[in-house]
């Protein structure tokens, strides 16, 4: 369950942009989408959606490519640029485009996460130095690196030198290296530190535990779900015997589908006998033989992003994880939209503490009756500075001039611009300038 993930100094964003999925105090209503988790005496309360407004250009899409980037780089374990982009996030493979291009100076950019997983609290924060914008060629360095889990800090790593804590919380997680020699341990960690390399999954890997780094990457791959782009979004299916010419049709996907209005033909995938990955196609019996055309020749641009789409809101439902889609409702009808933003809130489908985080244009969802204030998501992009701003409906508190009521109109207003992150758009002026200039001519 995500609760926390912070970023300073990535691209728009140059200061601190904490975006939060806690709970907010005094906040009323909509109970049954709050996520709880109890991890020894504590217990952890999360949203269980989260959407995200503001108008183009503002930086939405920056808050979810930060949380990719941050993905990618812990996944490879250092800040190096890599050549393999598999990714539309440009900023995950070359990382120079991370700092924010109004700095003069060299400002660390800072990106961070908690999160917990399988009975444990994880924080995990990085501070890099990574130059200026476009400064491909600076000496990068990791400043710091801190690792806490379940409230106590295990290590705590600032440029060349290096504070193991208190390992006693998650000793039945450490190597038996460790326990015999931690002081030796320390010492020899602390001289193999690299300036781009994360501590977390070199040295304290090998040396202290390979559980905890492990939890942590496969959290990051396999339960937190960045999609950078809807548009590139396909999903890829791989099968065992890829030398075997097959046509697979899934019943769950067909019978979604059908509720789609995909019911003339039916949805599979085809394998070709050479490749592992199969073809997503339209599936048609004609004569006793099947006829498969690849969806994107026969479906609309709406349909394939609904079969991509709802495989993934699936797997994140059955197996707990968070789904993070930028523009989530992308030629896809409000109504189907609503009813899967409503099985994440459904307390007896959603057993498993699964999330949904999306950025959107529509103002359908500002709706008092589908969202909480605290899940209600705001950026704003200072037409001066040139930087954006993050903030929640719940911090405008319930009372005072600013005050949002739980009664009140969130859409109404949204559009007179009492939230802010909104901006008006007079195309007029520049279209009555060229006509008069065609006119002159």
């Amino acid at each position: 369950m995500l609760l926390e993930f912070k970023m300073k100094n990535y691209k728009s964003f140059k200061d601190e942009c904490v975006f939060s999925m806690k709970v907010a105090p005094k906040q009323k209503g909509l109970d049954y989408s709050i996520l709880s988790e109890k991890i020894g005496r504590n217990v952890y309360k999360g949203l269980s959606s989260a959407v995200i407004y503001g108008p183009n250009a503002s930086g939405k899409t920056n808050i979810i490519g930060a949380m990719e980037t941050f993905k990618h780089i812990v996944l490879r374990g250092n800040i190096r640029n890599v050549e393999v982009k598999d990714s539309p996030n440009a900023a995950s493979s070359a990382l120079e485009l991370i700092p924010n291009n109004t700095l003069n100076t060299v400002e660390p950019v800072d990106l961070s996460i908690a999160f917990t997983d399988g009975g444990l609290l994880f924080e995990y924060a990085m501070s890099l130095d990574l130059g200026r914008f476009l400064d491909r060629d600076h000496e990068r360095k990791v400043l710091k690196e801190t690792l806490r889990v379940n409230n106590t800090t295990l290590f705590v790593r600032e440029a060349a030198t290096l504070e193991i804590g208190d390992m006693t919380v998650v000793e039945p997680y450490l190597v038996s290296a460790y326990i015999q020699n931690a002081k030796g341990a320390a010492a020899l960690a602390e001289s193999s530190l690299h300036d781009e390399e994360l501590f977390l999954a070199n040295g304290f890997k090998t040396m202290f535990s390979a559980k905890l780094p492990s939890a942590i990457t496969q959290w990051l791959d396999k339960s937190f779900v960045v999609i950078y782009r809807s548009d590139s979004m396909q999903l890829v299916r791989k099968f065992s015997e890829p030398k075997k010419r097959s046509v697979f049709i899934e019943k769950t996907l067909n019978e979604a589908a059908a509720l789609f209005g995909v019911n003339s033909n039916a949805l599979g995938y085809v394998l070709d006998g050479e490749h592992e990955e199969a073809q997503l196609c339209s599936i048609f019996n004609r004569n006793s033989k099947h006829a498969a055309i690849p969806v994107e020749l026969f479906e609309s641009y709406g349909t394939i992003r609904f079969i991509n789409l709802f495989p993934l809101v699936l797997r994140t439902l059955r197996e707990g994880g968070i789904l993070v889609v930028d523009e989530f409702d992308a030629s896809i009808h409000p109504m189907a939209l609503m009813n899967i933003i409503t099985l994440f809130h459904n307390d007896e489908l959603n057993t498993h503490n699964a999330q949904l985080v999306f950025d959107t244009h529509n103002p359908i969802f500002l709706n008092s009756n589908l969202f909480r204030r605290d899940e209600i998501k705001f950026v704003d992009r200072d037409d001066e500075t040139h930087c954006s701003t993050h903030y929640s409906l719940s911090d405008f508190g319930t009372a005072g001039a600013k005050g949002v009521r739980l009664s009140e109109d969130y859409m109404k207003n949204y559009f007179v611009d009492r939230y802010g992150a909104i901006k008006s758009i007079d195309l007029a002026p520049i279209i009555r300038t060229l006509m008069n200039d065609n006119n002159k001519e």
